[in-house]
């Protein structure tokens, strides 16, 4: 429910600090904002001053490409994959082309697009190229560019913003916590914020003054406040209520608009940004205008916003959650969902489902880590691998991948080495199979030392299974990268003997800990000759057969069977996390919702959760 300033409803007239998130917590849309929420540091994701921006690379692929051959800006072009198109800049979209179509019906609308294939491994290379004549029998797709590309951008962001905590969200997408640079550059430009006045009557807790009108620039587009405006920029002007989490706004904007003006000139990338309180809505207006362009999302615009809204559209709610809801009340936008209540959708969906009712997103912006625990080259062969030596050509054309990225990763930190290396193969015969083995320590990562150990692999996943072979996916991945410890020696120092050839701990020990980045797929290894379990790469543990089938009435043939079955159903439940990580992150944790109804003096039932959210006072 959106408040007014006389009016501050008991949860946000105080202030509570980092404790835990309740119910009612941005359930107005405009609460009091006091001397306290200014000086206070670290009130986490409920402070009313939160200032929250998605950036977002403009077709980024395409961009990259377009970059790497200097192509003009108003050259159409397209990227493709195979047959796929995965990728379309803004110039080729204004002919009608998407990356829904097929490349015959592309070609006809734009015939002088220019097209480029991504990079591929292929055989004998150390490095992905752009090759004549690609064939996906022989060859692998590589990203490597654009990882390397987003890094740049990534980069340039923290160098601009840093005092901001920077979340990367995808290979294109960052959030960008603005809050504390925000109130930094608040007080430097409203000082009799840093303290109350004298005669204020509640001391810190005191409300702010009005505030001055905030100056957006002609560099931002405002989301209108009213649904009928069809000029954001009109809508607010007329409007003469302004808070302090505009002002907010606006200082953020300003940031956002230096740092993506820095990206253009020294990396060469356009981005599009959106600003709001919360990632989820920092996510949805990311896109109201693009490309080139960032777009704010006040507090009083977030009704008229996202009633209309296509719900399926909102993050978290573009898969089978999303799908769920729209068949089971015939469904499709914001506003529909309205008069369902609460409990009937915690009835069918859970607890958790007070989420959805409420729409709002108490995530924080955190930093992740740059280097992955894991890193995994896999391909899925359209030819299948039916003779021993055909392995040993994938295996060197994965081994090309994992050098690269090592390499770029060790250009960081020298001292990063995995633990393991860890052959995966599925088979017509036997559905999928693992080997793994410590990767001792070598001065220089090259292709031939990876193929070689993963060849050894090959050898002891084949030969000690005879039989048809027909492999129709294999994979090579590194596990437990590290930083390796002091006194950790090359190879070649290893097999001289004597106290310098020393292994430490860390490069026998090869049990993997960690979690693969989004979209790699999971590897799950036999540990041992047993038939009553398997160990799960992704979940760190030992996946058991249930007690049902240890009985001595149940063959070893059907355990063996039951432990198949169980691997590739586990494998299908990473495989869709992963896919689930790379197109939307992890929904929130969410509080267990108050069973408790409110009422008013007469009697009649107060709105609650996303009808609360939406209804004006």
């Amino acid at each position: 429910m959106e408040m007014s300033p006389e009016s501050p409803t008991k949860s946000s007239a105080l202030w509570k600090g980092k404790g835990k998130v309740v119910d009612d917590d941005f359930a107005d849309l405009n609460p009091t904002i006091t001397y306290r929420h200014v000086v206070q540091q670290n009130l986490g994701v409920r402070d009313p001053l939160r200032v929250i921006s998605l950036c977002d690379s403009d077709a980024f692929y395409a961009q990259c490409e377009m970059n790497r051959l200097q192509v003009k800006k108003d050259k159409p072009l397209i990227v493709l994959q195979w047959e796929g198109i995965i990728a379309v800049n803004y110039p080729a979209r204004a002919y009608g082309v998407s990356r829904f179509q097929k490349l015959k019906e592309a070609k006809e609308r734009c015939p002088d697009m220019m097209i480029v294939h991504v990079a591929t491994y292929k055989e004998g290379e150390a490095e992905p190229g752009y090759w004549d004549n690609i064939d996906s029998k022989t060859h692998k797709v590589s990203l490597d560019y654009y990882r390397r590309e987003s890094a740049k951008i990534l980069a340039m962001m923290k160098e601009s913003l840093p005092s901001a905590e920077i979340e990367k969200a995808s290979i294109d997408e960052a959030f960008i916590d603005l809050t504390k640079p925000v109130r930094e550059a608040l007080l430097q430009r409203y000082p009799y914020l840093a303290q109350p006045p004298p005669d204020a009557p509640n001391g810190l807790d005191t409300p702010l003054p009005p505030p001055p009108p905030p100056d957006w620039c002609s560099y931002s587009n405002i989301v209108p406040d009213h649904p009928n405006s069809a000029d954001a920029s009109s809508s607010s002007a007329t409007d003469e209520h302004y808070t302090w989490h505009d002002i907010a706004l606006s200082i953020a904007a300003e940031m956002m608009h230096n740092a993506r003006t820095n990206i253009e000139a020294k990396v060469g990338y356009t981005t599009s940004a959106g600003i709001a309180r919360n990632k989820f809505l920092a996510k949805l207006c990311a896109s109201y205008k693009k490309p080139m362009s960032q777009s704010i999302l006040r507090n009083n615009a977030i009704p008229s916003y996202l009633l209309p809204m296509e719900f399926q559209k909102i993050r978290f709610l573009g898969g089978k959650l999303g799908k769920a809801l729209a068949e089971e009340y015939d469904v499709s936008t914001v506003q529909d969902l309205l008069p369902v209540s609460l409990e009937e959708i915690q009835a069918k969906f859970g607890e958790n489902a007070i989420w959805v009712y409420d729409g709002i997103d108490r995530t924080e912006v955190k930093e992740k880590s740059i280097v992955n625990k894991s890193m995994l080259a896999a391909k899925s062969l359209q030819k299948p691998i039916t003779k021993f030596e055909d392995g040993h050509h994938w295996i060197r054309v994965l081994a090309a991948e994992l050098a690269l990225r090592l390499n770029d990763a060790r250009k960081a930190d020298p001292r990063l080495w995995p633990k393991t290396l860890v052959l995966h193969a599925s088979r017509s015969w036997q559905i999928s199979r693992s080997k793994q083995a410590p990767f001792p320590f070598s001065r220089e990562v090259n292709v031939d030392l990876i193929a070689n150990a993963g060849n050894k692999l090959w050898k002891e996943l084949i030969g000690s299974n005879p039989g048809p072979l027909k492999i129709g996916i294999i994979s090579l991945a590194f596990t437990g990268v590290e930083t390796a410890e002091e006194g950790q020696q090359n190879i070649d120092d290893f097999f001289r003997g004597g106290d310098s050839g020393r292994v430490s701990k860390r490069s026998r020990d090869v049990l993997p800990q960690s979690r693969g980045e989004p979209g790699d797929t999971q590897s799950l290894v036999n540990d041992s000759e047993s038939c009553n379990s398997f160990f799960c790469i992704e979940c760190a543990k030992d996946i058991f057969l249930p007690a049902k089938f240890l009985s001595p009435d149940v063959s070893h043939e059907e355990q063996i069977q039951a432990l198949e079955m169980m691997k590739t159903e586990h494998s299908d439940f990473h495989f869709a996390q992963a896919v689930a990580r790379e197109v939307e992150p992890d929904e929130p944790s969410l509080p267990k919702p108050s069973k408790k109804k409110k009422i008013t003096k007469d009697g009649k039932k107060l709105p609650t959760g996303i009808e609360k959210f939406f209804t004006r006072q």
